[in-house]
């Protein structure tokens, strides 16, 4: 049985500082919480900080990104060399990271590679544009990005391999995916899995939710059965939102 994971991306907020206090409030709240992985991905700046506080409490460590070389003349980039050890997860292929850097799903494959490399398990974003959505494309899209992003990766190195489905057409649009749609788009992404590698390790994959998951609606996503549970953003810098989701998905599956 797939575990349920509640995934925070932090994005390019909190300072050291204010990751300490943030995290100061999650633990003592997300004590005794059961069947649920919490992990949280703060900004590079506080990742030490963050693996400081968190390291007897079960709750995991992930990047937001890394690169695809272990060291070298890439000024302002981290490498897997340098997550190792200290982190369990890194983000990649995040919808911001493809829009805004112009990441492509090769990029995406060369860092899942480096990161395998290293035993770091890879959260891989995939997601379609309003456009796509509109014209139809969306299973066109989605299979791309994992076949293209997945390229040359192992059955082995897919173990601890986690999806994490954002439609980009539902974030910051007013348009909502609901969770019996998000449930049928998501059960598409397991069956290309199942092409990709074979029908046991697409039923071990989690695949996470990852369209403005919030407190309100964490609930109707995690209950589907293709969804494992979410990557949240703007929610997850809230204490008492953040750890409302967890208790609600503790118990969503049951």
């Amino acid at each position: 049985m797939r575990k349920v994971m509640i995934a925070a991306n932090w994005k390019m907020n909190t300072t050291p500082r204010e990751a300490q206090t943030l995290v100061s409030q999650l633990l003592p709240a997300l004590d005794g919480i059961t069947g649920v992985e919490v992990l949280l991905c703060p900004p590079f700046i506080s990742t030490v900080v963050v693996s400081e506080l968190i390291k007897n409490s079960g709750v995991r460590l992930g990047a937001q990104n890394t690169y695809f070389e272990d060291k070298g003349a890439f000024t302002g980039e981290i490498s897997p060399a340098m997550l190792a050890g200290m982190c369990q997860y890194v983000l990649l292929g995040h919808s911001e990271r493809r829009g805004l850097f112009g990441e492509s799903n090769q990029i995406v494959n060369r860092k899942i590679k480096a990161a395998a490399k290293h035993a770091l398990n890879p959260v891989l974003c995939v997601g379609e544009s309003l456009e796509d959505n509109d014209a139809g494309r969306t299973e066109d899209v989605l299979g791309a990005q994992l076949r293209q992003s997945l390229e040359g990766i192992s059955i082995a190195e897919a173990r601890g391999l986690v999806v994490a489905y954002e439609p980009i057409w539902a974030i910051g649009t007013g348009r909502a995916a609901g969770g019996a749609q998000a449930n049928v788009t998501i059960g598409m992404l397991r069956r290309t899995l199942a092409g990709i590698f074979d029908e046991a390790t697409a039923a071990s994959v989690r695949i996470l939710y990852g369209g403005s998951a919030n407190g309100a609606n964490i609930a109707e996503f995690v209950s589907q059965p293709e969804i494992d549970g979410a990557l949240v953003g703007g929610a997850s810098l809230k204490a008492d939102e953040f750890v409302s989701m967890v208790k609600q998905a503790s118990t969503a599956k049951g």
